[in-house]
């Protein structure tokens, strides 16, 4: 299975991080996550990471990490540095890329993951189901999944799931409800599978 998240944030000390999701300190908001990540993540799947892995003590933020299921696709967000970057290359058990962005392709959909949302497609355009192409992204910290109502560019951060890394299929399901209920207030068709 594919899982998709961003914006972890390990050893973000800062209240408005951890304070914000509920916890009432960082070490609590550290041990949650990791939790809840390995209840939904088995040791075999594929979880891409879009950014913003964590921030102080690079040693420790890595040492959380390695304590997570998965196979990990890094994203490189504004808090991940290149002295960070180089580290996460020696140190990240079960890595298998670090890159600035990514495509992949699931089934019938083509997915953009990045940290920051960017513009793939006009879903306005009908035709635009020929050509789909879906943004997966960070960085925003919203608690809401799309971005500006747009069903092509959706939210995988943390803090829109709960603290948990959101499945492919969940992602799927989410868009196409989203088109639904956009197709309808426009009076169109629907235009994803």
């Amino acid at each position: 299975m594919i899982y998709l998240t961003s914006d972890l944030h390990f050893n973000h000390g800062k209240e408005f991080i951890w304070k914000a999701r509920g916890f009432s300190s960082v070490e609590e908001m550290n041990e949650e996550i990791i939790k809840r990540w390995n209840n939904v993540v088995k040791p075999e799947d594929e979880v891409y990471i879009a950014g913003d892995l964590m921030l102080g003590d690079t040693d420790k933020g890595i040492a959380l990490v390695n304590r997570l299921n998965g196979f990990k696709r890094i994203i490189i967000g504004n808090h991940d540095t290149d002295n960070r970057i180089e580290a996460y290359k020696i140190g990240i058990k079960n890595l298998l890329s670090i890159e600035h962005a990514t495509r992949f392709r699931y089934g019938k959909n083509v997915f953009w993951v990045s940290h920051y949302a960017a513009d793939t497609s006009n879903y306005d355009d009908q035709k635009a189901w020929v050509k789909n192409l879906i943004n997966l992204y960070g960085h925003t910290h919203q608690t809401h999944t799309f971005y500006a109502d747009n069903p092509y560019k959706y939210n995988v951060g943390v803090d829109a799931h709960d603290c948990t890394p959101v499945s492919i299929e969940q992602i799927i399901e989410e868009i196409r409800q989203k088109k639904i209920e956009l197709d309808h207030s426009i009076g169109g068709q629907p235009w994803f599978y």
